[in-house]
């Protein structure tokens, strides 16, 4: 299992100086206080990079076990891997907040650490403050859920009184003009019923002795009974009932996956596949075969010695307005494993030659089986590459990763017709490409440039072995 020290897994409940500020030193003083923290909570480490949450697996301590600096307290489920977290300080685990099999968001605590066996008390009590405050905001309503809000009727605004209108000057809307010289109504001697004492056509009327024209009644409809104020929720999906389907929960791989998948979605992808013939990289494999390597271990060696060619295909889009180039060439691989999907990083696989390539991914594939990859070893990739040839997959699309700009999938090598350029036809192996990219970065004529480099190399094989 992984070990993983980390500084934010265990901090203070209180400020604490800098360590140049514990020694509290006067010029007339020999002794020198020291300040220490009673009672420390134990956080819940962010692991990765894209881990917001994490479970607990199982406590390596039990409740009043003293720890020392360095020891493992925790086994944390992160979205890739199984993490041991260890304490940066001696003391006692007072409390255990969160059990094994829960979760908890990063940066929360999860336990509780104590300096002493005096501060045990105080540091139980902090426990039981810390989970029932993460229990009340579930178990009661919020009063503005709970009671309907009464619908606000506003009052009808007071009439503004008809102030006289200035000496000389007539105001009067268009209407109530035209009305006064159809009916020969002098308009200078009315007096206004408007706003501001505006002479309205109801006022000319009046003065010719002509009954108001009635308006048509609008009759507003009852007002609904209020409801609280909220967005208008999202159409559920409503899928028919199976019977005898049972619901099981994502775990946390699986629902870091769904994440990633989901957030690809907002990138502009394109797909280009490409045919390479494979007969001489299959006659390379038998022969490395022996010596360890891999099939795997040889696409990725191919396929880095070509992104050496074209870095704009190792090169990743953060923020939508630009290109960042990688210094670095890590290969990440898909493999699936019980319970989800990981990509262990061939760091630097430029750089490796075939037979360390291969030992090196000999060691990630067991250690990501266990599920004991170090974050470094799992989101450092700048190209991944998913094989599912071994299958007898011919062709498939792959999901561009978030925060990479391709992924190629190469399907199994397979017998096929072939007719030269003078007409004869022969049976050679083939297997189809399929890269993925990111739009924004990567163009067509890139990424075929790339795939013809790429298709060199496999069909030339004898640079991988140097």
């Amino acid at each position: 299992m992984a070990s993983l020290s980390l500084s934010s897994a265990v901090f203070s409940s209180t400020p604490v100086a800098r360590p140049s500020a514990f020694f509290l030193k006067r010029r007339s003083v020999s002794r020198v206080p020291i300040v220490r923290a009673k009672i420390r909570e134990i956080f819940m480490p962010a692991l990765s990079s894209t881990m917001t949450e994490g479970k607990i697996v199982s406590w390596v301590k039990s409740e009043g076990d003293v720890l020392s600096k360095g020891e493992s307290v925790v086994v944390v489920e992160s979205d890739k891997a199984d993490m041991d977290v260890e304490t940066f300080y001696d003391g006692i685990l007072a409390a255990i907040v969160v059990s094994e099999g829960e979760s908890a968001p990063v940066g929360s605590p999860i336990g509780i650490l104590a300096e002493t066996e005096n501060e045990i008390a105080e540091a139980k009590a902090k426990a039981a403050s810390l989970s029932s405050s993460a229990t009340t905001p579930a178990s009661a309503p919020k009063a503005e859920e709970s009671a309907p809000v009464a619908a606000k009727v506003e009052a009808p605004a007071p009439a503004v009184a008809a102030a006289p209108a200035t000496p000389g000057k007539v105001v009067a809307t268009p209407y109530a003009k035209k009305l006064a010289k159809q009916h020969k109504v002098d308009i200078s001697k009315l007096v206004g019923t408007g706003p501001f004492g505006r002479i309205t056509p109801e006022d000319v009327e009046k003065a010719a002795g002509i009954a108001p024209t009635p308006k048509a009644n609008v009759v507003a409809p009852d007002a609904p009974a209020a409801t609280p104020v909220s967005s208008p929720p999202k159409a559920a999906q409503n899928f028919p009932e199976i019977p005898g389907a049972s619901v099981v929960p994502f775990t946390t791989m699986q629902a870091a996956v769904s994440k990633n998948m989901v957030e690809s979605l907002s990138v502009p992808t394109f797909r280009v596949g490409y045919p390479i013939t494979t007969d001489a990289l299959d006659a390379l494999y038998e022969k490395v075969k022996p010596k360890g390597v891999t099939m795997t271990a040889l696409l990725a060696k191919a396929a880095a010695m070509a992104l050496v060619q074209h870095p704009v295909v190792n090169a990743t889009c953060k923020d939508g307005k630009s290109f960042t180039y990688n210094s670095s060439i890590n290969i990440a691989v898909a493999v699936a494993i019980k319970g989800g999907l990981i990509t262990p990083v061939l760091q630097d696989a430029d750089k490796l030659d075939l037979y360390l390539l291969s030992q090196k991914w000999k060691e990630l594939v067991e250690k990501a089986r266990a599920k004991q990859l170090q974050p470094q070893e799992y989101n450092s990739g700048t190209f991944t590459l998913s094989n599912l040839g071994m299958f007898g997959v011919d062709r498939f699309d792959a999901i561009l990763p978030p925060g990479q700009g391709a992924i190629m999938a190469v399907g199994a090598s397979k017998p096929t017709v072939i007719a030269d350029k003078d007409g004869f036809f022969s049976v050679k192996n083939k297997m189809l490409v399929n890269v993925t990219a990111d739009h924004r970065i990567i163009y067509g004529a890139d990424l075929a440039a790339f795939l013809q480099t790429f298709s060199k190399i496999i069909e030339n094989p004898e640079s991988l072995t140097m």
